[in-house]
């Protein structure tokens, strides 16, 4: 389960302190899909940074099965990324030299998975997220951008995390593939009994998962 409370972000500048994220609430429970919503500018990606451990609050608390991360020291942060988080990106972010099948056994090497293991349990992430062998041996270039985007969310799931946090997935996908994108994650959730965190514009996709949180001027304003 994640909770965070009284989470505040705040920042100085010339024009004197601003606050990213103000006193933000929320709790997803785990195995649940939810969305985070709202304008740019709202705090979407500073609180995404904040629950993936990449930035630390100026105050209150994100407890994910009752630690709370905010409090870790940077080494135990950065143990807490490599085994407990998953990250999903727009861009894909996939190293453009390696395999499909390589690049999800990179993520599971950071990871500290016996290299005897790595190669069965990334053909077994693959399968699940639809890519046959053949597109498993392909580098990113001969491959489409929802097959892509197949490949980081496997690479996302590689050391079964407690929580994935996915940018805008869909963004660079026509709304067929983002669709299709969109209902693995949410079968996912299922299956591997994760939590999937999604900032996304994409309203057909906001109102259709489990939870979606709307943030505007760094404030939850709506939970549904």
């Amino acid at each position: 389960m994640l909770v965070v409370k009284n989470l505040t972000k705040s920042f100085n500048s010339a024009g004197g302190e601003v606050h990213a994220l103000k006193d933000v609430n929320m709790t997803i429970n785990t195995g649940e899909f939810a969305s985070i919503i709202g304008k740019s500018g709202s705090g979407k990606s500073t609180l995404l940074s904040m629950l993936g451990a990449l930035d630390v609050p100026t105050s209150g608390s994100i407890q994910v099965d009752d630690i709370d991360i905010a409090k870790l020291s940077a080494a135990k942060q950065t143990a807490y990324r490599a085994k407990k988080i998953g990250f999903v990106f727009q861009h894909y972010n996939l190293i453009p030299n390696l395999t499909a099948l390589e690049n999800v056994m990179l993520a599971l090497e950071f990871g500290g998975m016996p290299a005897s293991k790595r190669k069965a349990r990334a053909q077994e992430l693959l399968t699940e997220v639809g890519l046959d062998e053949d597109e498993q041996l392909r580098k990113p270039t001969r491959l489409s951008g929802g097959q892509q985007q197949r490949v980081s969310i496997a690479r996302a799931l590689a050391n079964k995390p407690a929580i994935v946090l996915a940018d805008e997935p869909t963004g660079n996908l026509d709304s067929e593939t983002g669709k299709k994108i969109f209902d693995l994650l949410h079968s996912l959730t299922r299956s591997e009994n994760v939590t999937i965190i999604a900032v996304t514009h994409d309203m057909d996709i906001a109102g259709k998962t489990d939870r979606t949180f709307r943030l505007k001027d760094g404030q939850i304003v709506i939970e549904k």
